[in-house]
């Protein structure tokens, strides 16, 4: 019940207790006034009859006797006169049962009144010759009691509900300045840093108000310190000291999610054949400006690619790589003219005429990155038979599999149930050392019983859109499987950008959620940080959506390269699952550990919990249980 609704209770129970407390006393004070104003009129009465029957009282059978007292009696003031003589003999009697109407029956039984009785006596001369007694109808009280009472219970009740309303708006108007108070904490426990502007009146509330301002203001401050922090850093994590170039770890993340989007891409590696002589012949310092240089050279090419289109990396040594993202065969060719020149101007500086050859593959989603390698090296290998400095483009590989035959073995694998759900990556909670997460991962097989790469079969289920119901029925199984097996720790199911764009299964999904509410609660939903980035707006929606229906999400390969933690605040999953990279020799590397370090107070502001991936070494496990984020796999 909410604060004004409370006072609102007890401050109208202190009003209606107050009124009724005055009404009561007012009835009661009234009804006491009319039963004096009674006995004293039944007094008058008998005394001033009493006079007036004096005269006549020689005679007792006189009919004026009885026709004064009737004259007195007919006015309906009165229940009873009788006249007795001196021996209480009885003479003349009057008396009348008479009903005055207009008063309920519960008023008089609620409010009994005594009927007001008086006596006079008459006499004759020196000698007592009667006694009269006169009985006032209380009727007459009774209505008057109640017309009393009913005039004050109704003004006593407009005032009553006139206090009511004014009171309402008071505290209306007293406690808005609370609600926006509340408002405030919950923008700030779902990491929006607003303010109140308009500052409340009320003294106390003034000073709560301006505390969570000052509050909140520091919280935005703290988390925009760490955000830049820690994006700073995670650009530090990627890049390769000397050069600035990104690393190979951030190659194999971009080979993963370049299998995800439907372009045309180049992989380049480039090979410095010389750099072994010169590192003989020169010190540590101009070795590190020729790789400085050489790195130069691939950033220029990456930017001549075109916006997004072109990346350039350092695996180590003297190998390095570019991603070019071109559909264009001679803009490619262009481009690799461009870099053998560059690299023979180069040599020429430095008195290297062979300095380096260059290997060029096109990009497949259906070939791992180690297959791309190797063709790119062979390549390379290539390229040394041309001449000095001089490249090779590989074209009209014949790979395992083509288009046709993969696109056949989706379909019929989806469409059959032609695959098994194991689950992997057991994620132990550190606080606990139970299991917190497993993950859904699904196998393949070909018709020959060889296992599938998976990344080929989700590449090629994306592209023709049969990722829907291969994701339909991986969510099925697992909702079975946490049913049957009564699954208490939470189970990773991957979604894709088509599935979470598609209306019918957000149909099909909110039918299912509902249908199981319970299984529900253990399923988190799988996203990668890559794909996200790329529908942000489609991703936000689905977080929403699948909160409001007790299921939880999860961002996976998790690197600011990716991913803003602005967005992360944006999107507030429930967990966070680092890249493998970031795991894996945080033992040894301060920036690793200041990165999830970082990562972990923010998460902690945010109410997001942080796991690692795929930890090798036990000394990293330990380093990441310090750190304190929640679990992590082995």
């Amino acid at each position: 019940m909410s604060l004004s609704k409370q006072l609102l209770i007890l401050i109208s129970a202190l009003f209606l207790m107050i009124f009724s407390v005055n009404f009561a006393l007012s009835v009661n004070n009234i009804k006491d006034y009319l039963e004096g104003e009674s006995k004293n009129h039944a007094q008058d009465t008998a005394t001033s009859l009493g006079l007036s029957l004096s005269p006549y009282m020689v005679d007792n059978r006189d009919p004026v006797i009885k026709t004064m007292m009737s004259a007195i009696f007919d006015m309906g003031y009165y229940k009873e006169i009788r006249l007795v003589d001196a021996d209480n003999k009885e003479l003349v009697a009057l008396s009348s049962d008479k009903r005055i109407e207009g008063v309920p029956d519960w008023f008089t039984e609620l409010l009994p009144m005594t009927s007001a009785t008086a006596e006079s006596e008459i006499s004759s001369g020196w000698n007592m010759s009667g006694v009269i007694y006169v009985t006032v109808n209380s009727g007459y009280a009774y209505l008057k009691l109640y017309e009393q009472a009913k005039s004050g219970f109704y003004y006593s009740l407009a005032a009553f509900l006139l206090s009511i309303a004014l009171l309402a708006l008071l505290l209306r108007v007293t406690l808005a300045s609370l609600s926006r108070i509340d408002l405030l904490a919950q923008q700030i426990s779902d990491g929006h840093f607003e303010s109140i502007e308009a500052l409340p009146w009320t003294r106390e509330v003034r000073n709560v108000a301006a505390s969570m301002n000052t509050m909140s203001h520091k919280i935005k401050t703290t988390i925009a310190a760490l955000h830049g922090k820690l994006d700073q850093m995670g650009a530090s994590l990627l890049r390769d000291d000397l050069t600035g170039l990104y690393k190979k770890s951030v190659f194999e993340t971009d080979m993963k999610n370049l299998a995800l989007e439907d372009a045309d891409a180049f992989v380049v590696l480039i090979k410095i054949d010389s750099l072994v002589d010169l590192v003989k012949e020169r010190d540590s310092d101009v070795i590190d400006q020729f790789l400085q240089a050489f790195a130069a050279i691939l950033g220029k090419i990456a930017d001549l690619a075109g916006a997004q289109a072109g990346k350039a990396y350092r695996f180590y040594g003297a190998e390095f790589a570019l991603v070019l993202k071109l559909g264009n065969a001679e803009q490619l060719e262009g481009l690799m003219k461009t870099l053998s020149n560059e690299v023979t101007e180069l040599g020429e500086r430095y008195q290297k005429t062979d300095l380096a050859h260059i290997g060029v593959v096109a990009f497949n989603p259906l070939l791992t990155t180690e297959i791309l390698l190797e063709a790119a090296h062979e390549a390379y290998e290539q390229a040394h038979l041309i001449g000095t400095n001089s490249y090779f483009i590989r074209t009209g590989d014949n790979f395992a599999r083509d288009i046709a035959t993969w696109k056949d073995l989706v379909f019929d694998c989806v469409d059959n149930d032609g695959y098994s759900v194991w689950y992997i990556g057991q994620i132990a909670a550190f606080s606990s050392g139970e299991l917190l997460m497993e993950e859904a991962f699904i196998q393949v097989h070909d018709k020959q019983g060889g296992l599938v790469a998976i990344g080929p079969f989700i590449s090629i289920a994306e592209k023709f859109a049969k990722i829907v119901d291969l994701d339909k029925g991986v969510i099925r199984i697992a909702l079975e499987h946490i049913r049957h097996n009564h699954i208490e720790h939470a189970i990773a199911v991957n979604v894709s950008t088509r599935t979470i764009k598609n209306s019918d299964f957000r149909l099909w999904l909110e039918k299912l959620i509902k249908q199981n509410p319970a299984e529900a609660k253990k399923l988190v939903f799988s996203l990668s940080a890559y794909a996200v980035v790329k529908d942000i707006d489609a991703y936000q929606a689905f977080i929403e959506t699948v909160h409001a229906w007790g299921a939880r999400v999860m961002i996976k390969r998790f690197e600011t390269q990716s991913m803003s933690a602005e967005l992360v605040k944006r999107l507030k999953p429930d967990f966070i699952r680092l890249a493998r990279d970031i795991g894996n020799g945080i033992d040894s590397s301060s920036q690793k550990h200041a990165f999830v370090q970082t990562m972990q107070e923010i998460s902690t502001l945010l109410d997001i919990s942080i796991l690692a991936e795929n930890v090798q070494s036990d000394q990293d496990y330990r380093r990441l249980k310090a750190i304190g984020i929640v679990g992590a796999s082995r």
